[in-house]
C-alpha cells in the first residue's frame, strides 16, 4: 500500500500550452494545443490539433490568449484541466493607434 502512496505523489504534473478558442461557458475556456509530429514512416512533418476544456475561475480569459494549463482532478465530465496563467492577452500585443489623413 504504502508503494502506490509514493508513486502517487511523485507524479510529475503536466503544464501545457495553447490558445484559447472558446470561452462561450461559464469558468470554462476551450483550449487548443497545437503540436507537430514527425510520421514515423514518410517522414512528413505533420500538424496535430487537440481542444480540451479548461476551468477558468472568473471568466478571465478572452479570446486569443495564449494560457498555461495543468492537469488536475476530474471537474466535470470533460474537464480534466485548469488555468494556472496568461503568458499573453491579444488586447495587450496589439497596438490601437489611429491614424489621420491630412
Amino acid at each position: 500500500m504504502n508503494g502506490t502512496n509514493q508513486n502517487l505523489a511523485q507524479k510529475k504534473e503536466r503544464i501545457l500550452t495553447g490558445e484559447v478558442v472558446s470561452t462561450k461557458m461559464k469558468d470554462t475556456v476551450v483550449v487548443s494545443l497545437t503540436r507537430y509530429r514527425k510520421h514515423p514512416k514518410y517522414g512528413k512533418f505533420l500538424v496535430r490539433t487537440k481542444r480540451l476544456k479548461a476551468h477558468d475561475a472568473g471568466n478571465t480569459c478572452s479570446l486569443g490568449d495564449i494560457v498555461f494549463i495543468k492537469e488536475t482532478h476530474p471537474i466535470s465530465k470533460d474537464k480534466h484541466f485548469k488555468v494556472v496563467g496568461k503568458k499573453s492577452s491579444v488586447a495587450s500585443s496589439s497596438d490601437d493607434t489611429e491614424t489621420t489623413t491630412p
